[in-house]
């Protein structure tokens, strides 16, 4: 019999991959670990159906050598548990081949010895990864080299209510140059502010603006905007500016003293939040893409309906600091990462069978997440179901991404005490900002750059 490598050279390969796996004997089990998870089965359901395919394509070829797809499923919450749950799996010798995860513990996953670095595999396999949106790439990065794969990505923007913004005397002209205005970096979040503040003030809205009412990664889009960078690279550490978080509060508590923003926001449960911006109380909202389904269902618009959702509502990046600067996003992409194991070259291949825009399309717009690949926006699905998906796809070109750093959660949790000091007027930003960097390096300790 043939080694198993040159007969996915003949079947697989054949159509444009490259051969790489090792000799193997007839039949090859391949672990995946994957939390249950209702909101995105097909992210384990497609690794399945790619073991399938490449059944398919070995049998075409003639051999009797088959991979058996051995699930592991968790119970986790969340993603964060989950990672630690395998962190200790891995401990004792437990390792799966593949395993779906959030894109952030990738840092924690290397220095445990666990996650396979990808970049020859990557390289050496255009045909399978040539089309990914080239900004996902960084989601997946390590000390500079690519450790995963994006398995589905989304983004998070700014929601406005137009027809609030006409009621309040602003033209057409002015909202159809909203997107644009913030991307040239001439719509600040000052601007931002003051807009949402003249809305309500006007009795157009409610509300100015909400956000999330708890820690969470939504923030780090408005921190980017007045140059926060969470992440050094190099050394693979968290790091924090001094002069951008008084700058980040200042806007917090300028909106709140406005009245763009409830002083009580963090009080806020979910659903007040969401009932804000779909109850048309409020004029925006920062979330993410995810809320287009519910948007459409709140406002009565047929989902097949692009015309009529976009002539309702806007969306734009979380506009710069400051004038000429640089609008930001945020992207929380879940990765496919292969495990360092004896089966690594094979358990590649399978990621990058299920990576390509069939089954990513089929995981993605059944669950409101943009694309991987470039080539998905032509697709049938993208076009009639997925319109809201392609549309965030170009809000993709200002994407940050959380650090690939196990302890961004902690970081979250401790500049969100700030926005809650500020907000309340506990503190003043200067106040604020201080009392975040000690206790940033009271609980982060050498993990932490300051860098001013």
């Amino acid at each position: 019999m043939k080694p198993l490598k040159y007969l996915i050279s003949g079947a697989i390969f054949a159509a444009g991959l490259v051969a790489g796996a090792p000799i193997f004997s007839e039949e090859v089990t391949v672990t995946l670990w994957s939390r249950a998870d209702r909101s995105g089965p097909m992210r384990a359901g497609n690794i399945v159906m790619a073991a399938d395919q490449l059944n398919n394509f070995l049998e075409a070829a003639g051999s009797d050598t088959r991979v058996k797809l051995e699930l592991i499923e968790t119970n986790a919450k969340g993603f964060d548990a989950d990672s630690l749950d395998l962190l200790k799996a891995h401990s004792v010798g437990d390792t799966p081949d593949i395993i779906v995860a959030a894109h952030e513990w990738i840092g924690a996953f290397v220095e445990a010895g666990l996650a396979a670095n990808l970049e020859e595999h990557i390289q050496a396999n255009p045909d399978l990864y040539g089309d990914i949106i080239p900004q996902l790439w960084n989601s997946v990065k390590y000390k500079g080299e690519r450790y995963g794969i994006p398995q589905d990505s989304e983004v998070r923007m700014f929601f406005l209510n137009n027809d609030m913004l006409r009621e309040a005397g602003k033209s057409e002209e002015f909202i159809a140059s909203l997107p644009e205005e913030v991307n040239a970096g001439n719509f600040t979040m000052a601007d931002f502010c003051d807009l949402a503040a003249e809305v309500k003030n006007s009795g157009a809205a409610e509300i100015g603006f909400v956000h999330r009412p708890n820690i969470g990664p939504d923030f780090q889009m408005a921190m980017a905007s007045f140059g926060i960078d969470l992440y050094n690279e190099d050394e693979a550490k968290l790091q924090i500016t001094r002069s951008g978080l008084v700058n980040y509060y200042t806007w917090l508590a300028d909106c709140v003293e406005k009245g763009a923003l409830p002083a009580d926001m963090t009080t806020y449960s979910w659903d007040s939040v969401h009932a804000a911006f779909r109850g048309e109380q409020a004029l925006s909202k920062f979330h993410g893409i995810w809320n287009l389904g519910p948007q459409l269902e709140a406002f009565g618009i047929d989902p097949l309906d692009a015309d009529a959702y976009f002539n309702k509502i806007t969306w734009i990046n979380a506009p710069a600091g400051e004038k000429g600067g640089e609008p930001k996003n945020l992207s929380h992409p879940i990765v496919y990462i292969v495990a360092d194991t004896p089966n690594k070259d094979l358990a590649a291949m399978i990621v990058g069978l299920a990576s390509q825009p069939i089954p990513n399309t089929r995981h993605a717009v059944g669950t409101n997440h943009t694309p991987i690949n470039n080539s998905q926006a032509a697709m049938p699905e993208f076009v009639t179901q997925g319109w809201g998906l392609v549309a965030g796809v170009p809000l993709l070109e200002y994407a940050e991404f959380m650090p690939n750093h196990s302890r961004i959660g902690q970081y979250n949790a401790i500049t969100f005490q700030g926005v809650q000091a500020v907000e309340t007027g506990e503190m003043d930003p200067e106040e604020a900002a201080e009392f975040v960097i000690e206790e940033l390096e009271t609980e982060l300790g050498d993990d932490l750059i300051i860098l001013d």
